[in-house]
């Protein structure tokens, strides 16, 4: 019950922190501590599980590399506007982008998947959308056009997707990522819509 409380009074005083994760330890001495940050070297366990909700932000209308975007997906035949929804939800149109797993550049390629699409410097926007583009393609063909499957495959790995019996696997990561990339395509197919 008291932790119950502490729990509590800790996301109403920090609201900003309200998603994310929060563990749990004890010290030698027996005194329990509460930490966002993973406590390395000592016995923990989650708390509050992390959670990321979706805000809608930022602008789409950036049209730095829709030049780049229309060739590769006239190539490749996937619509330009998945391909700047999904490059808009990884990387906010930032070619240095990193993510904490690895992924790289404008679409935020893992360095095996920008092996596999033999993109060479993932920093290079032409290489990262082309790469990108490509690899929606093999997606959008080994899911069937299916595009929560595309998506999730996308973010989580197609052997994720396989492996949920061709599902979107329960991982809130994917579930937010596909509907922020749904957002912002509806929002670039349908742009006069609120």
């Amino acid at each position: 019950m008291i932790l119950k409380v502490i729990i509590i009074l800790f996301a109403c005083l920090f609201p900003q922190y309200g998603f994310s994760a929060v563990y749990g330890y004890e010290d030698q001495q027996g005194t329990y501590h509460f930490t966002n940050m993973i406590p390395v070297g000592k016995k923990f366990h989650v708390v509050i599980p992390e959670r990321k909700r979706f805000v809608p932000s930022g602008n789409i209308d950036n049209d730095s590399y829709d030049k780049m975007i229309l060739h590769h997906s006239s190539v490749h035949g996937v619509d330009p506007s998945l391909v700047k929804a999904v490059m808009k939800a990884e990387s906010n149109f930032n070619p240095n982008a990193v993510s904490h797993k690895g992924a790289q550049g404008l679409m935020q390629l893992m360095p095996d998947t920008a092996r596999l699409m033999r993109v060479g410097n993932p920093f290079d926007p032409e290489e990262n959308i082309r790469g990108g583009t490509k690899y929606l393609k093999l997606l959008d063909e080994i899911f069937e056009g299916n595009l929560e499957l595309v998506l999730a495959a996308y973010n989580a790995g197609p052997q994720r997707v396989k492996e949920h019996n061709m599902n979107v696997p329960p991982i809130e990561e994917t579930k937010t990522f596909i509907k922020r990339v749904k957002h912002y395509y509806n929002k670039l197919k349908n742009p006069h819509e609120g």
